[in-house]
């Protein structure tokens, strides 16, 4: 469900996910009121489909949905892409906190909550990231299925000779002869989506489980060794594969 107030100035656009209707339905008239425009769901399938259409500054998210941990969708979306993320739940334990914390939450609701923090919380996000202004040139480009980012003017530099990748800063990366495989496959195909079965044979992984996560493992590796300001260039496409959303040149 997408909401927005024709007589309220949209200040940015926010996705709830929240089981609970009745909650859900309260949040989203609230901040549709107050000039944001809106999408609730009620489950994750929801939520991705929703992410693979529209774009988005701020996400709130509930841990207890039906189909997947609210904590789960948070490290997804921290891992592949810009979203600012708020965790608003019943789950009071400090466990649960920490959880949310370690996975990429940004602010850590109780509910029930006053709704005049959560439009504080979301405010504040917005104004510390500026994100209001760049969202429409990093988020996904969901009419072709792209990811884009400005952030980076220089391009990422991919050296076939010594097995090395540089990034924008000019700092040199020294790649596994796996990871470079994988990088190459992006020269010539950056902001590009390439499947997991592509990448697979590229690899010469089998293509069954096993494979797949042998190649999850490598992505997860390869981010944390080129991660840049905490962001990492490397998106996984929700149900196609991965996409590289930075300019990338072979030298």
């Amino acid at each position: 469900m997408v909401v927005s107030n024709p007589q309220a100035p949209v200040t940015g656009r926010v996705i709830v996910a929240e089981d609970d209707l009745p909650i859900r339905n309260c949040i989203v008239k609230y901040l549709t009121f107050i000039g944001y425009e809106v999408t609730g769901v009620g489950s994750a399938l929801e939520f991705y489909q929703n992410l693979a259409i529209y774009s988005y500054q701020v996400a709130i998210l509930d841990i207890g949905l039906p189909d997947q941990s609210g904590i789960a969708l948070c490290e997804y979306l921290r891992n592949n892409t810009d979203l600012r993320i708020i965790m608003l739940t019943g789950h009071a334990t400090i466990e649960d906190k920490l959880a949310s914390y370690n996975s990429g939450a940004d602010i850590y609701l109780v509910k029930p909550v006053d709704f005049r923090e959560l439009s504080a919380s979301i405010s504040n996000l917005l104004r510390r990231c500026d994100i209001v202004q760049q969202a429409p040139q990093q988020q996904l480009l969901a009419s072709e299925g792209k990811f884009v980012s400005v952030k980076n003017k220089r391009p990422w530099l991919l050296d076939r000779v010594e097995w090395s990748l540089y990034n924008p800063d000019d700092k040199m990366i020294k790649l596994t002869s796996k990871e470079f495989e994988f990088m190459n496959c992006f020269i010539s195909n950056s902001h590009k989506n390439i499947t997991r079965k592509e990448i697979m044979s590229i690899l010469d992984y089998e293509y069954n489980e096993y494979g797949k996560r042998a190649l999850e493992s490598l992505v997860h590796r390869l981010r944390q060794k080129i991660d840049l300001d905490g962001l990492s260039p490397i998106k996984t496409v929700f149900g196609v594969g991965f996409n590289f959303a930075e300019e990338l040149l072979a030298k």
